[in-house]
């Protein structure tokens, strides 16, 4: 159960950061030059200058780091769900877990939600060492 808790913690707060990173950095300097964005947005605040240095960075963040996100989520997904199975989280706990991990900043309340709720179950597994002995040496 440790080396499980520890890869789904792992993987939540990796795909937390790139999402606050992505949402709270990469989008408004991408897009908030005074436009519309996405179609349906008809204005933007006019934060950046179109074509600008900061306006650039933006689409290299919101390029790279959204790549980078959408698989790291999938990966997320499959600790997550991993945890959940090992666990026995009932099904409503687990759908509140998996998607906290899109929505910036509430990824890591579900973390923490999640983490306490193992240890709290778990605690004289997590506890035990986990060190595997070895047989004492033969005499000589």
């Amino acid at each position: 159960m440790r080396g499980t808790l520890l890869r789904y913690r792992v993987m939540a707060s990796v795909v937390g950061v790139l999402l606050v990173v992505l949402i709270l950095i990469g989008v408004p300097l991408a897009n908030f030059d005074g436009t519309s964005m996405w179609g349906f947005i008809p204005s933007t605040p006019s934060w950046v200058t179109p074509g600008s240095g900061a306006q650039d960075l933006g689409e290299a963040i919101t390029h790279n780091l959204g790549v980078a996100h959408g698989w790291l989520y999938m990966i997320f997904l499959v600790t997550a769900f991993l945890l959940a199975r090992k666990a026995l989280w009932e099904p409503g706990f687990t759908v509140v877990t998996l998607i906290c991990g899109t929505i910036p900043v509430l990824s890591f309340w579900a973390e923490h939600r999640a983490t306490q709720r193992v240890r709290r179950e778990f605690a004289p597994e997590l506890a035990s060492p986990t060190t595997p002995t070895t047989p004492a040496a033969p005499p000589t």
